[in-house]
């Protein structure tokens, strides 16, 4: 029984470390993009809103894949058939999501070259 316990605060720690992972890398993502966009702007460095906006669509997809893992360690602690749908929701919306920002990272390193 201690070992269970055990496991399942593993699984807690690890989801919840993974989820501030996510956070923490989109957060910087963003912080990045807004200190990038004040050189363009203010500084008139020669930055391209492209490179801006590549860099961000990464950082994003990444924390995503964070989040996506951090919910599957939570509904393995405990699944419910509604536990388990919700997972199977969010992480549809996620990867949806996350393939449509992939595809237009692409579209920005072709118009890049």
């Amino acid at each position: 029984m201690a070992d269970l316990i055990l496991g399942t605060w593993i699984v807690e720690y690890a989801a919840v470390v993974f989820s501030w992972a996510g956070a923490l890398i989109t957060i910087y993502g963003g912080v990045f993009a807004l200190v990038r966009i004040v050189q363009r702007e203010v500084l008139h460095h020669p930055i391209k809103y492209n490179d801006i906006r590549l860099n961000f669509t990464n950082k994003i997809v990444f924390g995503l894949e964070f989040f996506i893992a951090s919910d599957i360690l939570t509904t393995l602690i405990a699944p419910s058939q509604e536990e388990l749908i919700l997972l199977g929701a969010v992480v549809v919306i996620r990867s949806v999501l996350g393939y449509f920002l992939e595809k237009e990272a692409e579209e920005f390193k072709v118009e890049r070259d």
